[in-house]
């Protein structure tokens, strides 16, 4: 296993074609997937055929700078969930979007900032990103203090997909928090 990133408790990886099944456990739980598809899981067959080869075919698109990265735990090589930075597929490649899904045992204890903060660290000083972006649902204050913590200002709102308005909430919309380069480093 190869580490794209580590931090004092994680260690971020490339997946690769035999992590399906810590996808299909993490798309499983109601809990992680409230905000995403009102806690329905995903497709075992969607993520086997779909998502696990679009993850793999992003690596090589972006040389491997760019993705879904499976987090594990550094003392217990645990599967903890997994980090996003990646820009929009036909967007600019100097600004990516932030994301993250961990499973839920692993919630409060500050690995999605923890993750977050690294993956900006890396943006911002070896990837020559000028904007970093995360979007959530305008309910999901977990995800948005996430955003917060780590020097993310909300920018805006933004319509939830036609594909989530089964989500609760979903009338609400979703909020869009970014930060700069510029804003990142300073004191």
């Amino acid at each position: 296993m190869t580490a794209y990133l580590t931090t004092e408790r994680l260690t971020l990886r490339h997946f690769t074609a035999d992590d399906a099944d810590l996808l299909i456990e993490l798309d499983s739980d109601p809990a992680v997937m409230r905000y995403l598809s009102g806690g329905e899981p995903t497709d075992p067959d969607e993520i086997r055929e779909r998502h696990v080869p679009g993850i793999l075919a992003a690596y090589e698109r972006w040389g491997g700078n760019f993705g879904v990265f499976a987090a594990q735990d550094r003392s217990s090589g645990a599967f903890i969930g997994w980090f996003l930075l990646r820009p929009e597929r036909e967007g600019p490649l100097d600004e990516a979007e932030l994301g993250y899904r961990l499973r839920q045992a692993e919630w409060g204890k500050g690995y999605a900032t923890e993750g977050s903060r690294a993956l900006l660290h890396k943006a911002f000083t070896e990837l020559g990103l000028r904007l970093v972006w995360a979007e959530t649902m305008s309910l999901n204050s977990g995800s948005q203090n996430v955003m917060k913590k780590v020097g993310m200002t909300m920018a805006g709102t933004v319509d939830t997909p036609p594909d989530m308005l089964m989500v609760e909430g979903a009338e609400h919309g979703g909020v869009r928090y970014e930060i700069t380069e510029k804003q990142w480093g300073q004191p």
